[in-house]
């Protein structure tokens, strides 16, 4: 949990960082001066959208290169035993009937039992599935989890997900810059440009907000994992995804995709408490009653 916090925190650092780079260039840093009573919200809320989406998208379109590079996942282009010509059947069998285009299907070397999907288009997505996942389940179990990671691809969670994290990004920088614009002028009255005060509190402000802000994500991505365990049990029926599921909760506790992907493998860490509010995908048990529940 704590890994995933800062990955948050610093990725929204970095933003800030080029974004103050950027504006001292082009000479528009003057933005975030004092102007009559306050600041030029609307100048501030454009360049913040634009870095605050601009990370995210870039992120997105090329979030099937960066998957492979950190799994490194091998993309089936001419399936060399009948193990890969199922899973490429398969998937492509899934693919029409959830009406997307046919993805790249893609195994990667690891003990654990996971897979993902990514890509920026619906019709050009990336599914892989770990050689852990192969050994430990039967056909049956597979096919529920290929077609949980279809489900995701045909409910256009990955483009949903950067959205939402550039919506978030933009808030970050602003209500930051605002605070600590505030801090310098209220508290230790700043009068022209901007003091320590501004910076430091900013920074301070970066970090809490980036805390509070990313509750929201996570909180999104666990519903996504609710949906797309529904639609996997539309296209394979229920009994298949719920013994994937089951099958799954036998192996918690095994390592996990890298934490810039966790969000889009087939299962997450388990936690309680406050951890639960930065858990990428739901309690397996939840899921399962979810799916026999018909949710």
């Amino acid at each position: 949990m704590f890994k995933r916090i800062m990955l948050f925190i610093v990725t929204n650092l970095a933003i800030i960082f080029v974004l103050g780079i950027v504006l001292s260039l082009l000479g528009v840093g003057r933005i975030l001066d004092q102007q009559g009573v306050g600041l030029d919200l609307g100048n501030l809320m454009v360049f913040a959208a634009v870095f605050g989406f601009g990370g995210s998208l870039i992120s997105l379109a090329i979030s099937k290169w960066t998957a492979k590079r950190l799994t490194g996942a091998r993309v089936i282009t001419s399936p060399s035993s009948e193990v890969e010509a199922w899973l490429v059947q398969t998937v492509e069998r899934q693919a029409r009937n959830a009406g997307i285009g046919m993805p790249e299907v893609a195994i990667y070397d690891a003990p654990d039992v996971n897979a993902f999907a990514t890509g920026m288009r619906r019709n050009s997505a990336l599914v892989a599935v770990s050689t852990g996942l192969l050994r430990a389940m039967n056909r049956d179990e597979a096919e529920g989890v290929l077609a949980h990671e279809v489900s995701h691809v045909a409910n256009g969670d990955m483009v949903t997900l950067a959205l939402i994290q550039g919506v978030v990004n933009t808030f970050v920088i602003v209500a930051s810059r605002v605070v600590g614009h505030l801090v310098d002028r209220v508290v230790f009255r700043t009068e022209r440009g901007h003091g320590p005060a501004f910076f430091i509190t900013s920074m301070v402000a970066q970090m809490v907000f980036g805390i509070l802000a990313s509750i929201i994500v996570f909180w999104f991505s666990r519903q996504r994992e609710f949906r797309a365990d529904a639609g996997s049990a539309s296209l394979e029926g229920r009994d298949k995804m719920v013994a994937a599921l089951e099958k799954l909760r036998l192996t918690a506790g095994q390592p996990h995709l890298p934490d810039q992907m966790a969000a889009f493998g087939i299962s997450g860490t388990a936690g309680g408490g406050l951890k639960r509010l930065f858990m990428t995908h739901p309690p397996l048990e939840e899921r399962i009653a979810a799916l026999k529940g018909g949710r």
